[in-house]
């Protein structure tokens, strides 16, 4: 068997596939489960670094420390040649990137019982919408950081693909397949063509009738859900002495996984209780700095985050947030959800509409959806979806190993 492995590093979960006969693709990561939560928690108590849903217990059980998610945001993003403070010492974004990596690195081989030095990574269609240096470079930064943690070898495949490879494993018939990832970070799409013959070629450039993708994701939708529903408890659209709208800089900061830290900066709370001083309704802004003091961001979008998990196969769910001051509950209903993401659903739509009228392709002539990504449970958003194809089945493959399975597959065609 070969020392190749398929990675799949996600924004919200990575896993890693090793392709080996008859035997399940997705190795063990972390507590006998198939996927690593993308998440890293430095612990000042002990100066430890946890990763995974390591990490995240450590941050909910209150321990001290600094928790980052939504890593893979970075790539193409100006924050990669920054730094940051960890621990009282100054940390590149590179290397936070390295330290994941390498651990995901480290957990695949111990669980497959060998080492991996040649690999095929996922990535999205696009990682930076409309800049292709800025793509390119988002890239090369992962191939960089990929081969400083010991991978020999690197090749890349985009994510959609790598799903369809999955798929294709099991069909017995052709079939002109719509591949819908919608992950955390980008929805992605493939339009292709498969069979168990197509199956055996190593070049499948022909069967790839095009791709398309939009950097928007799950973490976008959490952070609509939280500025419709849960941002206003802490004084988002309230009013200054001025009539003019409390600052929202705040909140998008709060609601963006990748941007959670800044809101604990100085500038911020220095700006902050100059605000303050101006504010008509000071009991949300005293909820505002309460939540900042606690360093409490994440644990919030943590709690968004599984409301709109619940709103998948609920009308409406509760969040009780315990940690406010006072404690609240909020009552987060889908119709009121699907109005605040409604424009990011139509932005995706239309990405499927232009897949379609670029491959020269009927949407009467699909015979297939396949679904993967954790967000494609996001009921408006795969009925959207599905309209563009109205005559295509629906198959939802594992909504969280379909990328990294089919990543393994590809590794083996690629490395022998």
């Amino acid at each position: 068997m070969a020392d190749a492995c398929g990675v799949d590093f996600g924004t919200s979960n990575s896993t890693v596939g090793w392709s080996r006969p008859g035997q399940p693709a997705l190795l063990m990561l972390e507590d006998e489960k198939l996927t690593l939560p993308s998440v890293v928690f430095f612990n000042a108590e002990d100066e430890t670094v946890n990763f995974g849903r390591a990490a995240l217990a450590s941050y909910l059980a209150g321990h001290e420390g600094r928790l980052m998610r939504s890593l893979k945001s970075l790539l193409g993003s100006s924050l990669i040649d920054g730094q940051t403070e960890v621990l009282g010492r100054a940390l590149s974004y590179r290397s936070l990137l390295s330290q994941f990596i390498a651990a995901l690195k480290h957990r695949a081989e111990r669980s497959a019982g060998r080492e991996f030095s040649h690999a095929v990574l996922g990535r999205p269609v696009f990682f930076v919408d409309g800049d292709a240096d800025a793509d390119h470079l988002a890239e090369q930064t992962l191939a960089d950081i990929a081969r400083d943690v010991g991978f020999r070898e690197v090749a890349f495949q985009y994510e959609p693909i790598a799903a369809a490879f999955d798929y294709e494993s099991q069909i017995d018939r052709e079939e002109l397949v719509l591949v819908a990832d919608i992950g955390g970070g980008t929805s992605d799409f493939s339009l292709v063509r498969l069979s168990p013959a197509h199956a055996k070629k190593i070049d499948r450039r022909g069967d790839v009738l095009a791709t398309a993708g939009v950097h928007i994701g799950g973490t976008d939708f959490d952070k609509y859900l939280s500025l419709s529903s849960v941002m206003p408890l802490l004084g988002l659209g309230s009013r200054l002495k001025n009539n003019s709208e409390m600052p929202s800089s705040f909140y998008f900061n709060l609601a963006t996984w990748h941007t959670i830290n800044l809101a604990y900066t100085r500038h911020a709370e220095s700006q902050l209780k100059d605000i303050y001083r101006d504010a008509i309704d000071r009991d949300k802004l005293d909820r505002l700095r309460d939540l900042i003091l606690q360093r409490a961001g994440h644990w919030l979008a943590l709690k968004v985050e599984q409301g709109k998990i619940e709103l998948s196969n609920a009308d409406s769910t509760e969040l009780v947030l315990e940690r406010l001051m006072p404690q609240e509950t909020v009552t987060l209903d889908r119709d009121r959800f699907d109005g605040a993401i409604s424009p990011l659903v139509s932005a995706i739509e239309s990405t499927v509409l232009g897949l379609l009228s670029n491959a020269g392709i009927g949407k009467e002539q699909v015979s297939t959806i396949f679904f993967t990504g954790g967000s494609s449970a996001v009921p408006a958003l795969r009925k959207k979806i599905a309209m563009a194809v109205p005559d295509a089945r629906q198959v939802e493959g594992d909504l969280f190993g379909s990328i990294g399975a089919g990543l393994a597959l590809d590794a083996a065609r690629r490395f022998g």
